[in-house]
């Protein structure tokens, strides 16, 4: 089976850009949504690039299982985006309202910069198991 890393990596690279565009747009909720998206597929890039199977959505779970040196602050910093996974989208993730009365900028500007570093640190991994 082909190893598909670069297509895992650029849809990552996409979904930060889509990310960013959003937090800029005022888009707070999907800002965060996408940034947790970028990290998700730029970890999963380096599962593809290690020949392993990931499964699931928990950036946190994904990234620290992978034991990579260099990743245990990352992990802790994935939790944050690990949060916006439903209540970005789902207006049943809070009690009354929807997902756009609660996320603000600070919390769009904090999630891209964490998938930032996420997306930058799986790029270099990849790039090393070449």
């Amino acid at each position: 089976m082909p190893s598909r890393e670069a297509d895992w990596l650029r849809q990552a690279e996409a979904d930060l850009r889509h990310a960013r565009n959003a937090q800029e747009d005022g888009d707070f909720e999907w800002s965060c949504f996408a940034a947790h998206q970028a990290a998700e597929k730029a970890v999963k890039a380096v599962y593809q690039a290690r020949h392993q199977d990931a499964w699931g959505h928990t950036v946190s779970i994904l990234l620290g299982s992978l034991a990579l040196a260099g990743a245990t602050a990352l992990v802790e910093k994935a939790k944050v985006l690990d949060k916006h996974y439903v209540p970005a989208r789902y207006p049943n993730g809070f009690p009354s309202g929807a997902p756009t009365d609660f996320y603000t900028a600070a919390e769009a500007q904090e999630a891209v910069r964490i998938a930032e570093e996420i997306v930058e640190f799986c790029r270099h991994q990849v790039r090393s198991s070449d």
